[in-house]
C-alpha cells in the first residue's frame, strides 16, 4: 500500500471507532462521568473535609487530577478491548488481517479511537470537577501531553488484552484483577510520600504512579516523583506494549485459526 492508501485505511478505522462509541454516548460517555462525580462527593466532600491538606492543597484539589486520570485510563483501555474483541467475535478482524493494510495502521487506528474516548471522558470529568474544586492549570503542555501518552499506553494495553481474549469473560480479567488495583494504589487518593520507605519504593514499581503524578504536576505543580522519570517510564511502557502488540498482530495470535 502506498501512503495515500494507508491514510485512507487509517482514517476509515478511526472514523469507525469514534462513531461506534459516539452512537451510544449515553452508555460510553455519561456513566463514567457520573461514577467520578460520586468519587468527588464521597472522597472529596465527605471524607476530604476530615483529612485536611495533602501536598500543600486541600484534599479535594489533590485527588481531582488523579480521578481525571483514572477516567482516562479506564475508558481508553475499555474502548479498545471491547471494540477489538467485538471485531474478533464477529470475525470482522479477519477481513483486516487478509487485507494489505499494515499491522501498524490497524494498531494505530484502534489506539486513536481509544485515545479520543479517553480524552473526551477526561474532558467531561475535568469540567465537572470545577464544581467541586478550585483548580488552576500549572502547565498546559505537560497536562495535555501526559493525558495523551497515558491514553495511548492503555489503549495499547486494551488491544493486547483483546488479542489474547478467547471469550467475553477474558476481557474483564485484566481490568478487575490488575488495572483496578494498580489504579487505586497509584497515588490517586494519597501521596506516596506518606508511605513508609519500603512501601513507597514498592509503589514506584507501579506505572500508574508516574502518570498520576505527572498529570498532577501539570495541574497543581506538585509531584511525588521526578517529571523526567514520569515521561521516561511512560515512553518505556508505550514502546514495550507497541512492540508486543505489533508482534502479536504480525503473527496473527488469537486471530488466525
Amino acid at each position: 500500500m502506498n501512503f495515500q492508501e494507508q491514510l485512507v485505511a487509517l482514517t476509515t478505522i478511526v472514523r469507525k471507532e469514534i462513531r461506534r462509541f459516539l452512537r451510544i454516548w449515553v452508555q460510553t460517555l455519561i456513566p463514567p462521568a457520573i461514577t467520578i462525580v460520586l468519587y468527588f462527593v464521597i472522597f472529596g466532600q465527605l471524607i476530604g473535609n476530615r483529612i485536611g491538606q495533602m501536598g500543600g492543597y486541600n484534599y479535594m484539589q489533590f485527588i481531582v487530577p488523579g480521578l481525571i486520570m483514572m477516567s482516562v485510563i479506564t475508558n481508553s483501555y475499555g474502548n479498545v478491548v471491547s471494540s477489538f474483541f467485538g471485531n474478533k467475535f464477529q470475525h470482522c478482524i479477519e477481513e483486516l488481517m487478509v487485507s494489505p493494510t499494515p499491522e501498524y495502521i490497524i494498531i494505530l487506528g484502534f489506539v486513536i479511537g481509544g485515545v479520543v474516548r479517553g480524552i473526551l471522558v477526561g474532558g467531561i470529568v475535568s469540567l465537572l470537577s470545577l464544581f467541586f474544586a478550585d483548580l488552576t492549570l500549572f502547565h498546559a503542555g505537560i497536562t495535555i501531553s501526559i493525558v495523551i501518552l497515558t491514553a495511548v499506553l492503555f489503549s495499547l494495553g486494551g488491544l493486547i488484552n483483546a488479542i489474547y481474549a478467547n471469550k467475553f469473560d477474558d476481557i474483564s480479567i485484566i481490568p478487575t484483577f490488575i488495572l483496578t488495583p494498580l489504579t487505586y494504589l497509584g497515588g490517586v487518593f494519597y501521596s506516596i510520600d506518606l508511605l513508609p520507605p519500603f512501601w513507597a519504593a514498592v509503589s514506584k514499581a507501579n506505572p500508574i504512579v508516574y502518570m498520576v503524578n505527572g498529570f498532577r504536576y501539570g495541574i497543581l505543580g506538585v509531584s511525588d516523583v521526578s517529571l523526567g522519570v514520569s515521561y521516561a517510564m511512560i515512553a518505556l511502557f508505550i514502546t514495550g506494549l507497541y512492540l508486543w502488540a505489533f508482534i502479536l498482530m504480525r503473527r496473527g495470535v488469537g486471530m488466525r485459526s
